[in-house]
């Protein structure tokens, strides 16, 4: 059975000014957004955000700080071994499947493509560890592909400022990509992580420091 393309909102020439007003602001306030884990090639990005899920990028930064100075390719974490790398990283959640993961990773990237990180999406996703998001957020940070990753800061913003009504992470993410004008697709994804990170927060967001409030149709929801 084939599968149908999901359907996405109409959006009337207004809001599609509004979506283009708020991304121009978002570029003016910072033109180049990027992650906020630390790493120096596409192996250790890869890692780092396999290391990421369910935990924070604090976390990961202070475990691959020591971590990367004894393994930073897939050669020496091979070599490292899942009960060595365990104690570098069991302040992280979920360590033990993570450990298992990234040495599993290596094998398959010695074994199957030469040492090197493969960033095509099919080849990505099949590295263990390694899902939809997590692949997202490796080519759209190395500006290889356009990419959306919706965790629960993007999630979130997405809702508030309007740009998405989908029920899950992957309905926002196809709405997101789908009104989200061109220009600004490879750095989307920073912009929205990172406002719902520092400014758009959970409970009591700081809409008195937002430079979209203006724009924001959910801010009187907040107001004091």
């Amino acid at each position: 059975m084939t599968k149908t393309a999901p359907k996405h909102r109409k959006l009337k020439p207004a809001e599609q000014a509004r979506i283009a007003e708020l991304f121009d602001r978002f570029e003016a306030a910072e033109t180049d957004p990027r992650t906020e884990l630390d790493y120096a090639s596409a192996y250790e990005l890869v890692v780092a955000v396999a290391l990421s899920a369910q935990a924070t990028d604090v976390q990961v930064n202070k475990a691959t700080a020591k971590l990367f100075k004894v393994a930073d390719t897939p050669e020496k974490m091979l070599a490292l071994g899942e009960a060595g790398l365990k104690p570098f990283i069991s302040s992280i959640g979920l360590f033990n499947t993570k450990a298992r993961n990234v040495i599993r990773m290596a094998e398959l990237i010695l074994a199957e493509h030469g040492g090197e990180v493969p960033l095509e999406r099919d080849k990505l996703q099949a590295l263990p560890g390694v899902g939809r998001k997590t692949a997202s957020v490796v080519l759209n940070e190395l500006r290889v592909e356009p990419a959306i990753a919706v965790d629960t800061h993007v999630f979130r913003v997405a809702h508030r400022l309007g740009l998405s009504v989908g029920k899950t992470p992957d309905k926002v993410e196809a709405e997101l990509m789908a009104c989200v004008p061109e220009p600004y697709l490879t750095r989307a994804h920073h912009w929205l992580i990172l406002h719902g990170r520092y400014v758009c927060v959970a409970r009591r967001p700081k809409c008195e420091d937002c430079p979209v409030a203006d724009l924001c149709p959910s801010k009187r929801l907040f107001a004091a």
